[in-house]
């Protein structure tokens, strides 16, 4: 780039007259108001140019120009020096640890002649000014992955029925190497948002430090230029990897170029590509997406010379953190408040929490498996997740005493108890529970005789079952009043009851005849 002209050509042209006339350069200066040394600068260049007044009518400012400020008679456009690979110096910057002094340095150290600092930053930045504004973004390798879905849909057929249904396009792409990774998933949710990430830490084989996503509302309860809020299930997943989430700024979409970029290229590139395809699953999607993907990160960048998978292998891979030993299970974390029967209620079934935490607000963390309950950062429940059946899942150890004492009754806990006494007890426990209209009304009446059998032997307790059993004595009181009043010792008789009396004003059973 040309040096700034403190004279403009009119003005040279006039200095030139005037010199010819015999008016000194401290005049000339005076009158244009500049130094006397630009003056003479500029009086010097016409010698060396061999350029005398008056000028030819035929010589523009464009040459008069070129013939006052060629570099030492090389051509315009031609470096006074040697200049180092430009783009690879900005792969090279990507690197942690690297900036321009140290390639600055390196430079002069292999042409010590060479551009100074300043004039090298200067040469650098026209390099980079000239790449697409995605490239001229700053991005140390293994800093931050942008993530977003591409807005475009790609259609899946259902083999059985015809009916196609639309799958969203999750597109990430890594700072430094723009290396890119996409998948399709039924929908923006939660579970599609988070196992997303999984897959994609997968394939990458490592995380970065940042992800930035849009303000997703799956991964964003919040958006906020100063203060955004994540979701507590997407900042689950984010402690899980390590990593930390800074969602881009509301209306910037220059914080998230990189994926913008992405996602026009993906849509091009994979959308436009497979239009013509017909898929019949996910699976045949995805696998057809991943093929597009891997010629988009093999494609060679024009300006840079290399792939974006050139660049991830050698620059961004080494700087990634290493995954974890397990994937994130997905879970979805939400608030309860624990109601007065202590549960607490997570998609439609109630769980129970001990009863101490009655009235209190507690995290649910709900996985495909397990339902657990979480009260100040401490687990205090876990329960196998209801999908049918009964709505209401407890835990004894959850109750309070007085209510684990009645849920630990059962009608066949009392015909164990019976059949441990004897046949006849357990024969009177059955009478006792068939004899009410619902088992449970019979379980005090057992409890009763528990109560009034600890006093007997197991031989005399048969004896007033069987007693109880033949006279229908199934109360209480009843069998309270056997065992007082000894009845059990006494015969059973099982005859026909006979008249207590005879008179002649009874009559026979002949009289009905």
């Amino acid at each position: 780039m040309p040096a700034k002209r403190e004279l403009t050509m009119r003005q040279i042209r006039y200095t030139l007259r005037l010199a010819s006339e015999g008016i000194s350069a401290r005049q000339i200066g005076r009158m244009l108001g500049v130094a006397r040394s630009t003056i003479q600068d500029n009086l010097k260049r016409a010698q060396v140019a061999g350029l005398t007044w008056p000028l030819p009518a035929d010589l523009t400012d464009a040459v008069l120009e070129e013939r006052l400020f060629a570099r030492n008679g090389a051509p315009r456009g031609v470096r006074r020096h040697a200049e180092p690979v430009w783009r690879e110096l900005v792969c090279e910057l990507k690197r942690p640890g690297v900036n321009l002094m140290v390639l600055w340095e390196e430079y002069r150290a292999g042409h010590p002649e060479g551009y100074s600092y300043s004039r090298f930053c200067d040469l650098f930045r026209e390099f980079e000014a000239r790449l697409s504004p995605v490239m001229r973004q700053e991005h140390r390798a293994g800093d931050k992955v942008f993530v977003d879905y591409s807005g475009k849909k790609l259609g899946i057929t259902d083999p059985a029925t015809g009916e196609v249904r639309f799958a969203e396009i999750f597109v990430a792409v890594l700072g430094a190497s723009s290396f890119t990774y996409c998948e399709a998933s039924w929908s923006q949710t939660l579970p599609d948002w988070i196992g997303a990430h999984v897959r994609m830490f997968r394939a990458l084989g490592g995380v970065p430090r940042l992800v930035v996503p849009d303000n997703l509302k799956s991964g964003v309860n919040k958006a906020s230029f100063y203060d955004p809020e994540i979701n507590l299930s997407y900042g689950r997943m984010a402690a899980h990897y390590g990593i930390g989430i800074l969602p881009a700024r509301p209306r910037r979409p220059k914080d998230k170029a990189k994926v913008e970029a992405g996602v026009r290229f993906a849509q091009s590139y994979i959308l436009g590509r497979l239009r013509a395809q017909k898929f019949f699953s996910l699976a045949e999607a995805n696998q057809a997406i991943a093929g597009m993907v891997a010629r988009i990160n093999d494609h060679i960048m024009r300006r840079l010379g290399v792939s974006r998978r050139h660049l991830f292998e050698t620059i961004e891979r080494p700087a990634l953190a290493v995954l974890p030993d397990t994937d994130y299970e997905f879970a979805e974390w939400g608030f309860a408040r624990v109601s007065l029967d202590y549960h607490v209620e997570v998609c439609g079934y109630f769980y129970s929490v001990p009863h101490n935490l009655i009235r209190a607000q507690v995290d649910t963390r709900a996985t495909a498996r397990m339902i657990e309950v979480f009260f100040q950062g401490n687990r205090v429940a876990a329960h196998e997740r209801r999908y049918g059946g009964a709505r209401h899942g407890t835990d004894p150890a959850h109750m309070p005493s007085a209510h684990r004492r009645y849920a630990e009754w059962t009608p066949e806990r009392f015909r164990r108890w019976g059949a441990s006494v004897g046949p006849n007890t357990e024969g009177l426990v059955t009478a006792i529970l068939a004899s009410r209209p619902h088992p449970e009304q019979g379980f005090r009446t057992c409890l009763g005789v528990l109560r009034l059998f600890r006093e007997l032997d197991k031989t005399r307790a048969e004896a007033v079952s069987a007693r109880a059993v033949a006279y229908g004595a199934f109360t209480y009181k009843s069998i309270a009043s056997i065992i007082a009043n000894k009845l059990d010792r006494a015969a059973i008789t099982t005859s026909e009851p006979q008249a207590v009396m005879t008179h002649g004003n009874l009559r026979g059973s002949k009289y009905f005849h």
